[in-house]
């Protein structure tokens, strides 16, 4: 699986009425089912009633029952296999982490970094992260939001499917407390761009790097072997850190 951490989209559904084709959502992710390890089958058997949350639809999450304290809570949409997670959850004991994830492997492979590193602040829930942002979380529930490296669908005709819009930044404004950070990083200096001008744009938000500038990498965000790849090859990443007013 590759370690980009995939916040990717797609239109479900597949018929010919010309109004249910205007009615099928853009959603933030093409699920691609990949075959699960013997390791990742026993995660999901053993690990999961313990590490995962399984979604209710109507029902807001209640984190502090899900993680058994009311520690501040940090969101990472997509993943990836999620060491990257891990180590921020490894480094950061007195938070809560909470990963969503809608591919399987990955899901599993970080249940499995869970059980190897002995963490217990990380829950995962898979599914998507758009509607758990609308219909799953208490207002000003989350100390922070972090979205790394989603799918920059480089093309033109694509852009709709791009994770962070005017309308994902509202309902990541309404459930990230006051003083709570969103951290956002891409490789894809276009979409970098048009995330400063989201971001910078939102009345909630202010960037914590000055206007119109990119922040520095901060040491708790870890580079991963795809960031890494990435520099070898010239691909400037850029870190977007903004804070809720």
């Amino acid at each position: 699986m590759d370690e980009r951490n995939d916040a990717r989209s797609t239109e479900t559904g597949a018929t010919s009425d010309a109004t249910t084709e205007r009615r099928r959502p853009v959603r933030s992710f093409v699920l691609r089912e990949g075959r699960l390890t013997a390791a990742q089958e026993r995660a999901f058997a053993t690990l999961w009633p313990r590490f995962g949350i399984d979604w209710q639809p109507g029902r807001p999450l209640d984190l502090p029952a899900a993680f058994g304290n009311d520690r501040p809570v940090v969101l990472e949409i997509g993943f990836g296999n999620g060491e990257s997670l891990a180590t921020m959850a490894e480094q950061a004991p007195g938070r809560n982490f909470l990963g969503i994830e809608v591919h399987r492997p990955g899901v599993g492979h970080l249940l499995l970094e869970i059980e190897r590193r002995g963490l217990t602040n990380l829950r995962l829930l898979r599914h998507d992260a758009v509607e758990v942002l609308a219909r799953g979380l208490a207002p000003a529930s989350l100390a922070g939001v972090q979205l790394f490296f989603p799918d920059p669908w480089p093309k033109t005709r694509h852009h709709k499917r791009r994770i962070l819009t005017p309308a994902f930044v509202e309902r990541l404004a309404r459930v990230i407390a006051p003083g709570g950070t969103l951290h956002c990083a891409t490789d894809w200096e276009p979409y970098a761009e048009q995330m400063l001008e989201i971001l910078s744009a939102s009345e909630p938000f202010e960037n914590t790097a000055g206007p119109g500038r990119y922040a520095e990498r901060p040491p708790t965000r870890p580079l991963t072997r795809f960031e890494q790849r990435g520099q070898r090859l010239g691909h400037p990443v850029r870190d977007l850190i903004f804070r809720r007013r």
